[in-house]
């Protein structure tokens, strides 16, 4: 296979500042100015819709268990619950066993940082310096995670001519040899892109052969209008060899705030995975795993989330029409849109935020350079479809009065 030279991450580039938080550049570009209008914020992809009702009944129910530290591995009614709702969700090849194939995290983002320094040790040894792959742009913490490993990071450039989606064809075998980790995302954040199993099988195929981990981010799989998106785990084989799958409370249930998340997969990866995180990573609060355990076993809430972002898609379709490069994305709620005629991404950010008080991130602090200078996310800006469908309105109406 033939590798482009986009593929490579360049060496010594960890203090620019394309290495920065994204929201915090935001803030910097935005700080000297006032917004136009009143604010409406489409930048952070926090869930705003309203948080299940069961929430504060189990909390009260179980406010003693705060008084005790928890286990590292999760109370056992949460991992039956999250091993019960992935068979049910999708199909495997076999059920997931809670007792060796279901970790508790505190939300997924620790345990994609996590994961990484995990696979280093877990693979082993490779022939040239250990790399970790990821999509680019992606999501900030795969990032983190492979510098705290001490892997080079390579980044895979996702644009509108692969399906937004790494090109597994791209990558050389040198650099698969060398590879401990791949990071994927389905559906991709920030462009709502979707792997079909035969993505996903080929890519296991991938790591069967070169002996990497797939850590598959599918926090997003519960938030979709059309067609249910996938797992990893549908394609890892009947003992989910090098897979490990990571879902998260945030998106589907809309409780950023609970930190409650698990992964699941290969158990001989997430029995030194609990070692780790039995050393150095946060525990999850017991009453917090019992709010969980019912999320988890509750689906009606989860429809009614996705009925709300049905209804902002919808929107979306009628105000932006063909603009900007649109399309209903696949999953998740974030919209991708293609601004380069209009100018900089950045300058369009900043338009948007002074003229619309509209506020979104550039495509550019999403992503990395690549080694020739391409910045895959550059003229590109993301909305995060969060707010209600009256103020996700507004705020398309305004963008579109300011950009045309």
């Amino acid at each position: 296979m033939a590798m482009t030279a986009s593929s490579r991450a360049p060496q010594g580039s960890g203090s620019s500042d394309t290495e920065r938080s994204p929201f915090v550049r935001l803030n910097e570009l935005l700080a000297p100015h006032q917004p136009g209008k009143p604010l409406i914020s489409l930048a952070v992809g926090e869930p705003q819709h309203p948080v299940p009702d069961f929430v504060g009944p189990v909390l009260a129910k179980h406010i003693a268990d705060f008084g005790r530290y928890p286990l590292n591995n999760g109370i056992e009614p949460f991992r039956k619950a999250a091993a019960s709702w992935l068979g049910h969700r999708f199909k495997l090849p076999r059920p997931i066993d809670p007792e060796s194939e279901v970790l508790v995290l505190n939300g997924s983002r620790e345990g994609l940082l996590f994961a990484a320094i995990t696979a280093a040790r877990y693979v082993g040894p490779r022939p040239g310096k250990p790399a970790i792959l990821m999509p680019n742009p992606f999501y900030p913490v795969y990032g983190a995670g492979a510098r705290a490993a001490a892997c080079e990071l390579v980044y895979l450039p996702t644009t509108v001519e692969n399906g937004f989606l790494p090109d597994l064809d791209a990558i050389d075998e040198t650099t698969l040899a060398r590879t401990v980790a791949f990071y994927i995302a389905s559906p991709a954040n920030p462009q709502g892109s979707v792997a079909s199993r035969d993505y996903f099988t080929r890519l296991k195929s991938l790591a069967d052969r070169y002996g990497f981990v797939i850590l598959s981010d599918e926090c997003y799989s519960e938030i979709y209008t059309r067609e249910a998106p996938g797992s990893a785990l549908e394609c890892a084989g009947p003992d989910f060899t090098r897979v490990v799958a990571f879902q998260s409370l945030s998106k589907r249930s809309n409780l950023p705030g609970l930190r409650v998340g698990f992964a699941a997969g290969d158990k001989k990866f997430l029995r030194q995975f609990l070692e780790l995180r039995s050393v150095a990573a946060p525990q999850v609060p017991v009453p917090l795993q019992h709010v969980a355990t019912v999320a988890y076993g509750d689906e009606a809430h989860v429809e009614e989330n996705r009925r709300l972002y049905r209804i902002k898609f919808d929107l979306a379709d009628q105000i932006l029409g063909n603009r900007y490069g649109y399309r209903r994305p696949e999953g998740g709620f974030c919209v991708w849109l293609d601004t380069s005629p209009l100018g900089n991404d950045q300058a369009v950010t900043l338009k948007l935020w002074k003229e619309a008080g509209v506020r979104v991130v550039p495509g550019s602090y999403l992503a990395r350079l690549q080694p020739d200078g391409f910045n895959p996310g550059a003229g590109f800006i993301r909305l995060a479809l969060v707010q209600s469908g009256e103020i996700t309105a507004e705020a398309l109406h305004r963008l579109v009065a300011t950009l045309g």
